[in-house]
């Protein structure tokens, strides 16, 4: 064969490999580009095959954002963790409004030394004040295989669930101070009658518009027993991979500003949109049922590590929220 056309033969075939592998590329980005955003890392910000992955090594971490923000639904992420030896890195994923006095709830995944058990730390903030942390191991391997994360919201509840089984649960106490719950409520946020729930009202996240973001840094400051365990940058780079992120909301429109009273109407008054049913606000999702309130005390009686409401070093006076605990 002549040597050009053995060159074009090769050419061929290696425009051939890529066309496929920048045809699996676009697929996988394709999949995710409805949803969400390269936020910042851009180049730490990759797609394979039919899975989005974020990469930390000693350069940069990176991040994706939602493309657009909602109030009140479910946001969901479909995760495998970082494997292998992850001291040092956390891998977040929360839900955000902006400004100063921003809300905010946080799944935050803890990197351990190889045969340690992860960590996830879920976190809110209220009118832009956190402090409201808790831990707990998990009962499987999230580096092993795709685990499903979620926070759904709505104006009774903020709830914490992982692969289903909610883990915790922030309770509208103002909200149920003037009605009365149904027998579902689960035992750990219980008060006795109307007027203790008066007394211990708290703060509840206002109406405010979020989107849904992630990202995976360096914080070997804090996130391995308290920052004693540094990162390992000899086993960068340091992978989270997604295989979904599903956002189910009443979506904000681009154009209205944070405090939009139409959208705040539209979105907590409305059954309907143009989202289709709102099942986030129906009466079942007020409050957990009776299997799930189950599964969240079997989880906090043999998960829970750490909770910020019984913390009387950090908080000598206990956080109204945080009353009858």
């Amino acid at each position: 064969m002549a040597w050009w056309k053995n060159s074009a033969l090769v050419a061929a075939a290696t425009l051939a490999v890529a066309a496929v592998v920048c045809a699996g590329v676009a697929a996988a980005a394709s999949k995710f580009d409805d949803v969400v955003q390269p936020s910042w890392a851009n180049d730490h910000v990759l797609y394979e095959d039919d899975l989005l992955k974020l990469r930390l090594d000693s350069s940069s971490g990176g991040g994706f954002a939602s493309k657009n923000r909602f109030l009140y639904g479910k946001a969901t992420a479909d995760l495998k963790l970082v494997p292998g030896d992850s001291a040092g890195v956390v891998t977040a994923f929360y839900l955000s409004s902006a400004g100063d006095k921003h809300n905010e709830f946080d799944f935050e995944f803890l990197g351990n030394v190889t045969g340690e058990p992860y960590l996830v730390q879920t976190n809110l903030y209220i009118d832009g004040v956190g402090n409201r942390e808790q831990r707990i191991d998990l009962w499987f391997d999230p580096t092993a295989d795709f685990h499903t994360y979620a926070v759904l919201w709505n104006p009774s509840q903020v709830v914490f669930l992982v692969d289903d089984t909610p883990i915790r649960v922030y309770d509208n106490k103002n909200a149920s101070a003037t009605k009365l719950k149904g027998h579902h409520r689960h035992p750990n946020n219980a008060t006795n009658t109307t007027a203790t729930q008066a007394q211990t009202a708290s703060a509840f996240p206002s109406p405010q518009p979020m989107a849904v973001y992630s990202s995976i840094w360096n914080a070997d400051d804090w996130a391995t027993r308290g920052g004693l365990v540094k990162t390992d940058w000899s086993h960068a780079p340091f992978v989270a991979t997604f295989r979904d992120v599903r956002v189910e909301g009443c979506a904000w429109a681009a154009n209205a500003s944070d405090s939009d009273a139409g959208e705040v109407a539209r979105c907590s008054g409305s059954s309907w949109g143009k989202e289709g049913r709102y099942w986030w606000k129906e009466k079942d999702m007020q409050e957990l049922s009776v299997h799930q309130s189950h599964q969240l005390i079997w989880a906090r009686a043999h998960h829970l590590v750490y909770d910020y409401c019984v913390d009387t070093d950090r908080f000598p006076v206990q956080p109204p929220e945080c009353a009858g605990r």
